[in-house]
């Protein structure tokens, strides 16, 4: 993400997202009540010449801006979306007050003009634009002839697979078995090396398959065998990734990267919350009495929570006291945990009645 202009005096930003990454973030930037102004394509109804053209109309392009009522982010689509009351654009051609949905474009810049940046949300910038200048983790495991990938991104894990091979089992007798492990290795590292600047590579999995993959790597794609260790885990698949994340691999492989910062602070909640310590705040009601009273040590919010519970006063508060804010992503397992707690809560400085 790249700022190529800023206005703090009138609390404009414009911002330039390059990655999905980057979207993610804007959704949680972005708030309801603020105007964003960006490129927009709309159909427009034609009623020149003779004849009417089709009921659909014509496509065009022009610069909208609008008051933001709703945001959504769709992962799987990579889509955000900003719906609201249009305040500016060609009157000729869109009504003003009139709805509409602007589609928030990679390398197309945006405008976003608050009556106030909270704290939360500048940090927040500032860190999309660090995190932007970094590079990626993948986890990869594998069981038997099966590989599966997760892709660290900023919200959460994408994952890959199942990538399959044709590899008959050892007790069978298979005169083709070595060539058919070699070509299932090099799909997995196909399906790798599709992926730009990618720091580390973590090969997991339950039996012996992820340290001959590795022996692999180091053979014939030293480069890749340099940026790759091996982790043991239980079981195969998703629930393998996830052992990964929990061991904290990944992060001390990248101590930045966000989602196992976050499921790692989830996890310590967990583990206080389950000692029944009394330095621990969940749910809506008791969390904001937590911040009220100044209590709160660290605060761990979903992001989805920020607008509709209207915490920006509260996480700055959190903050001036000297506490910390952690947003956490509803797109990964720490998140759906957090949500089940009420979606907020806190690690106190002392207890409270």
């Amino acid at each position: 993400m790249k700022i190529i202009n800023e206005d703090e005096k009138e609390g404009i930003v414009e911002i330039v997202p390059e990655t999905l990454d980057d979207l993610w973030h804007l959704s949680h930037i972005v708030e309801v009540g603020d105007n964003a102004s960006s490129k927009t394509t709309r159909r427009i109804q034609d009623n020149t010449g003779d004849k009417l053209r089709s009921d659909r109309g014509v496509k065009k392009t022009f610069y909208l801006g609008l008051d933001v009522e709703n945001i959504s982010f769709h992962l799987f689509t990579g889509k955000l979306r900003l719906t609201g009351v249009i305040t500016r654009g060609p009157e000729d051609l869109i009504p003003l007050g009139s709805h509409h949905t602007l589609e928030v474009k990679l390398n197309t810049p945006i405008t976003i003009k608050k009556e106030r940046w909270p704290n939360w949300a500048i940090k927040r910038l500032n860190q999309a634009i660090e995190a932007s200048k970094k590079l990626s983790a993948i986890i990869v495991v594998l069981e038997d002839d099966t590989a599966r990938i997760g892709l660290m991104r900023q919200f959460g894990i994408e994952y890959y697979g199942p990538i399959k091979g044709h590899v008959s089992g050892k007790r069978i007798v298979d005169k083709n078995r070595q060539k058919n492990i070699i070509q299932f290795y090099e799909k997995v590292i196909e399906s790798i090396t599709k992926f730009d600047s990618i720091q580390n590579i973590v090969i997991a999995g339950p039996g012996f398959v992820k340290n001959d993959f590795y022996d692999y790597l180091k053979d014939k794609h030293p480069d890749l065998a340099k940026i790759a260790i091996i982790e043991a885990t239980g079981s195969g698949g998703r629930n393998g990734i996830s052992e990964v994340l929990k061991k904290g691999t990944v992060e001390k492989l990248t101590s930045e990267n966000r989602v196992a910062i976050e499921m790692a602070a989830v996890d310590n909640l967990l583990t206080e919350i389950a000692k029944n310590s009394s330095k621990v705040a969940y749910g809506i009601k008791e969390t904001k009495k937590a911040i009220t009273l100044g209590a709160v040590s660290q605060l761990l919010i979903l992001d989805t929570k920020i607008a509709d519970e209207d915490m920006g006063e509260d996480m700055d508060m959190v903050e001036n006291m000297k506490g910390e804010v952690m947003v956490i992503s509803s797109e990964h397992e720490g998140g759906k945990q957090l949500e089940a707690l009420g979606g907020m809560a806190a690690i106190l400085r002392y207890e409270i009645a």
